[in-house]
């Protein structure tokens, strides 16, 4: 069974939507993939750094679900990473309203020997130089390694960026991101450029509107399930990545045909994030669930027609 490796944030999220408002809750790149890869495959571990205000029961969650947290640091002399934010009536505009970065300042990831061998890298949202670094410690490299990042640090870090652009095989970004990335408004156009930095795949998520895979001249569309009611989009990119990855790992295949196959399985996994604050769904989320809304995506884009 191939072992996946994540790294991230593992942090605080405190969320208002016109729904509700949630309080500090559990939150983090990291806690969503993995909790998300989990429910494709077995061996899913986490590096990442929390502070002393972090509560037992929040790590306690990933221990019940068997996922390895050997390589969560803790700084007993700092507190948690902290973001807060405010979703506007629609849920696709939000402000931030407070980043408190507290112990990720002084992250520096070390890879727990167990997974130096890892089959499957995610590389969660954080500067490029760490992400380089977490690849540097791999003992072998991994069968795929993937990223993601955001316009921060293509403003303020874009040389380091460059560097693991080029170590790596698979892009995930929104389609904002890949238009200031590539300096291109079309989003065709953009893969193309994006893929001569480096990644031979790119994702580009459209949010509700879906995702669009990209290797060479090849291009696959993976619509966004409909959906009755959405209370919380915080952490549904991660989640698609960690239901996209873990579904790979789980096929041990890296093939075009299975990556179409892992984007509607994270797109399928994300539309369940989104049904609940935080990370509350995918803890409560079954296999026949899964399996079900999975029918609804078959549904949702078979057609028959005649070519003439």
């Amino acid at each position: 069974m191939s072992k996946i490796l994540t790294v991230g944030t593992v942090a605080f999220d405190e969320i208002m939507t016109p729904f509700g408002e949630t309080g500090k809750i559990l939150g983090g790149s990291a806690s969503y993939i993995s909790m998300a890869a989990k429910k494709m495959t077995e061996q899913v571990g986490i590096i990442s750094v929390i502070g002393h205000d972090f509560p037992s029961d929040f790590l306690q969650k990933f221990i019940d679900r068997d996922i390895d947290i050997s390589g969560i640091e803790k700084l007993d002399n700092e507190k948690t990473f902290y973001w807060k934010g405010k979703y506007h009536n629609d849920l696709n505009k939000r402000d931030t309203l407070v980043t408190e970065v507290n112990c990720l300042a002084h992250f520096k990831p070390v890879v727990p020997d167990a997974y130096k061998d890892a089959e499957f890298l995610m590389l969660g949202n954080l500067h490029p130089a760490i992400q380089q670094s977490v690849i540097d410690q791999m003992t072998t490299r991994p069968k795929l390694i993937a990223l993601d990042t955001m316009n921060f640090w293509m403003d303020t870090a874009w040389d380091d960026l460059m560097t693991v652009l080029k170590n790596i095989d698979i892009l995930i970004i929104n389609d904002e991101e890949a238009r200031q990335l590539s300096k291109d408004y079309s989003l065709v156009r953009a893969a193309k450029t994006i893929q001569a930095m480096g990644p031979k795949y790119l994702i580009i998520k459209k949010g509700e509107h879906g995702a669009l895979l990209f290797h060479g001249k090849n291009i696959f569309f993976a619509p966004a399930l409909p959906l009755e009611d959405v209370f919380d989009p915080t952490g549904a990119g991660d989640t698609f990545a960690g239901g996209f990855i873990g579904k790979l790992a789980q096929l041990e295949d890296i093939s075009f045909n299975a990556m179409k196959n892992a984007v509607i399985c994270g797109s399928n996994l994300a539309s369940f994030t989104v049904e609940e604050f935080g990370t509350k769904r995918l803890e409560s989320l079954t296999k026949p669930e899964i399996k079900e809304r999975l029918q609804d995506f078959i549904h949702l884009t078979q057609f028959e027609i005649e070519l003439v």
